[in-house]
């Protein structure tokens, strides 16, 4: 029997701003609103990234304690991610922010990128010694890792990382698709990814900009999961006419499910899944 899909939501990202789209939730309360309301449609996992009162991203451990809190008071239930993202920050330590926090406002995962890659526009390095020391202060701090891979590389660094001892199964692999310098929305890209996945894996699949729909199609049929959002894709459909809302998002991929027969999983599914306690 095919397991509940795992939907993994990311709200915000670094880079949508309101001159992007009208949609983008940017304070914690308006993303708070939004992650309830897309939980309520079947998203068990959130992955954040906080604003400042500009709009920006930032590492600042009271901004994101404070998103982490109220994601928490609006679904308490949800498996809560907080990204170490390195787009914008290269010092370790402030990208460890989140990773410190105690209390209502520990995350239960953090992102892990395992490699440098070019984007459309920028570059996000994550050199292997700062790889490490994020995955040693999540082990150390019992925060399970998210592992984003973009290409074949980082899944071989996820195998080196385990044989370090630094990650611990179930792992939760998050494949994102389509980025220009790295692996693509086929089938063949994606079973090559896969068919490299350690045993004991759960993996996910992310599309970004118009490929989340390819990507996520592929999740939904192949995979243990799914992530949509706006961090990944601003539109609704391919001619890039309509803008979306996570709502819209998250409804797509119900639907996608619905036709399988296949159902979402609850947050408590996803917790068991990648051995997460349980909440509530």
């Amino acid at each position: 029997m095919t397991p509940p899909l795992i939907v993994n939501l990311a709200p915000t990202g670094m880079l949508p701003t309101r001159a992007d789209t009208p949609h983008v939730p940017l304070t914690p309360a308006e993303i708070a609103s939004d992650v309830a309301r897309c939980a309520a449609l079947g998203a068990s996992m959130v992955h954040l990234h906080a604003r400042d009162a500009a709009g920006a991203p930032t590492t600042d451990p009271e901004s994101i304690a404070e998103l982490i809190r109220a994601v928490r008071a609006a679904a308490p239930e949800l498996v809560i991610t907080a990204t170490t993202s390195g787009r914008n920050v290269a010092d370790v330590e402030r990208r460890a922010s989140a990773l410190y926090l105690e209390g209502d406002a520990k995350p239960d995962m953090a992102s892990l990128t395992l490699g440098s890659m070019n984007f459309a526009r920028d570059a996000s390095v994550n050199a292997p010694a700062t790889v490490m020391r994020l995955a040693g202060i999540m082990l150390e701090r019992g925060i399970k890792p998210e592992l984003e891979v973009f290409d074949l590389g980082m899944v071989n660094v996820a195998r080196m990382l385990i044989d370090k001892g630094l990650l611990k199964a179930p792992y939760y692999f998050n494949i994102l698709l389509g980025n220009p310098a790295t692996a693509q929305a086929t089938l063949l890209h994606l079973g090559m990814l896969v068919n490299d996945l350690p045993p004991g894996s759960v993996w996910a699949v992310a599309g970004i900009g118009r490929f989340q729909d390819q990507a996520t199609a592929l999740g939904s049929v192949m995979g243990d999961g799914v992530r949509t959002g706006l961090e990944d894709n601003l539109w609704l459909d391919q001619a890039r006419t309509v803008k979306a809302t996570n709502v819209q998002l998250v409804e797509r991929i119900a639907a996608l499910a619905r036709a399988q027969g296949r159902p979402l999983a609850t947050p408590a599914e996803a917790r068991a899944r990648l051995d997460l306690p349980a909440r509530g």
